[in-house]
């Protein structure tokens, strides 16, 4: 038993050997295992190389049975060294935020003010833990936090002031960066009663664009109310008012803008403030001062065609302040020299003439118009256009005469009639035809001839019989006869003649 182990340590030497010259070749029994688990099974290996000098026996064949040693010798190699883990990357250190925005005075009384205020704008990763109200008094170095823990609200009451005090207020946001730059109001805040906050009561015709001609007088009135009196201001596009332009005048119910002779330069936005210690109110008012407008630009005559001229134009460089509401053109005939307006309140930029003249040459011109009026100049056409003779014969058209021969017709008929004796009369109708018809009048058939007693008038086709103080015997049946080439018309009535009754009494009267 003793004996055995000096083989075992030569086949030890013998695979240690074979390992040294042979490295690759565990690699093929090793592949299905992970690669990083086979080199420190490889490890012994050279230790048992070093163990092998110190036996002196010759060198032997290793049993057939035992060539497995070195795959299992493998796992014996050292691992490598694993290099120690970095320490983490430290996080950058925290920055506070911005300073708060909008610091403005919500309320205030007697002991008590409220402020409020909108979040920083660059806050950071790191977030924002709260606010820090402070406030010192007018003169003083020292500032008092108001709240013993950070708020987190927008709003804050600082309370238990002391009335009349005037105090400054400032507000800084904390984060893990530590405190902002701080907040600070524009004026100090006195701590009183305010009885009546400004406020402005602008007219309903102010609310919108206020608009007056050059030259013309504004003179607006502007209420206001507020108590203590309200400190009234105004600007003009954000700039202090020109005093030798515009005169304010202000009294404790209202403001007056005044301006006598108005100008171009006076439109503009016009804002007025009322303000009674930290509290205030605004109000805008935009002024427009127009005027007429210059000629348009340019108007060029750009075709002539048949009875027909082709205009264009362009807007004018002047507006008078206001926009262009249309355009007024306008030809002359260069024989006359006289300007008709052809078209008015036209709104495009090109227009067609028509229904010229053949043989005439025209000019044209362009007036501009806005609210205010017709501009004073005109743009006129250096070019003229001509409508040529296009050498038409005029040949009136032929009409077939109408013939107007008609036959005698009565358009008005006599009528039955009763008469008094002794009082004249007259029958009438009226008779039309052509020629002329001729007209006779009968009684119960005959003839009246020229007989005193009776009148007959014929004028423009009415005919009139006077019967001049007729009797009981001129009753009957009275006929008007029209006749001419053409044909005859009758018309006839009945006439009855009465005897006035006198009573009896009157008689023996």
């Amino acid at each position: 038993m003793p004996a055995k182990p000096a083989p075992i340590k030569k086949s030890a030497k013998m695979a240690a050997s074979k390992a040294e010259e042979k490295p690759a070749e565990p690699a093929p029994e090793a592949a299905p295992e992970p690669a990083p688990e086979a080199a420190p099974e490889a490890a012994p290996a050279p230790e048992a190389a070093e163990a092998a000098p110190a036996e002196a026996a010759p060198a032997e064949p290793a049993p057939p049975a035992e060539p497995a040693p070195p795959a299992e010798a493998a796992p014996a190699e050292p691992a490598p060294v694993e290099e120690p883990p970095k320490p983490p990357t430290p996080p950058p250190p925290a920055v506070p935020t911005s300073a708060p925005l909008n610091l403005a005075v919500e309320d205030v009384n007697d002991t008590s003010v409220t402020i409020k205020w909108r979040p920083p704008e660059v806050i950071g990763d790191s977030g924002l833990d709260g606010y820090t109200v402070e406030y010192c008094k007018e003169g003083a170095a020292d500032w008092v936090v108001a709240n013993a823990e950070l708020t987190p609200a927008n709003r804050f009451v600082i309370k238990e002031l002391t009335t009349g005090d005037l105090l400054n207020i400032r507000v800084v946001a904390v984060n893990a960066g530590g405190p902002s730059e701080p907040a600070v109001l524009a004026e100090p805040v006195p701590i009183r009663e305010i009885v009546d906050r400004p406020k402005i009561r602008m007219p309903r015709f102010l609310r919108t664009r206020y608009v007056k001609q050059v030259g013309e007088q504004i003179n607006l009135v502007i209420p206001f109310c507020g108590k203590p009196k309200p400190v009234v201001s105004w600007t003009k596009d954000s700039q202090p008012l020109d005093p030798k332009k515009v005169n304010i005048r202000n009294s404790d119910k209202d403001s007056i803008l005044f301006i006598r002779k108005a100008e171009r330069d006076d439109s503009g936005n016009y804002e007025m403030t009322v303000k009674v210690d930290s509290f205030e109110d605004k109000a805008t008012l935009v002024i427009q001062i127009v005027e007429l407008p210059g000629p348009p630009a340019s108007v060029k005559l750009v075709d002539v065609w048949g009875f027909n001229a082709a205009l264009e134009w362009t807007p004018p460089k002047d507006n008078g302040n206001t926009e262009i509401t249309g355009y007024t053109i306008q030809k002359a005939d260069k024989k006359t020299g006289e300007w008709f307006t052809v078209l008015d309140h036209y709104h495009r930029l090109n227009a067609t003439v028509s229904d010229l003249i053949m043989g005439n040459s025209y000019t044209f011109r362009v007036f501009s118009e806005n609210k205010v009026g017709i501009s004073e100049n005109a743009a006129v056409t250096k070019e003229v256009a001509t409508i040529q003779k296009t050498g038409i014969v005029y040949k009136p058209p032929e009409y077939k005469e109408h013939d107007f021969s008609e036959a005698p017709k009565f358009t008005t008929q006599l009528s039955d009639r009763s008469a008094t004796v002794g009082y004249t009369t007259k029958l009438l109708c009226s008779v039309r035809g052509s020629p002329k018809p001729k007209v006779e009048w009968l009684k119960n058939q005959m003839v009246i001839g020229d007989d005193p007693k009776f009148r007959q008038i014929s004028n423009q086709g009415v005919c009139c019989l006077e019967i001049r103080k007729p009797c009981s015997f001129d009753g009957g049946v009275y006929t008007c006869r029209a006749k001419n080439a053409h044909g005859e018309a009758v018309v006839a009535c009945k006439l009855e003649v009465k005897q006035v009754v006198v009573p009896e009494e009157k008689e023996k009267k």
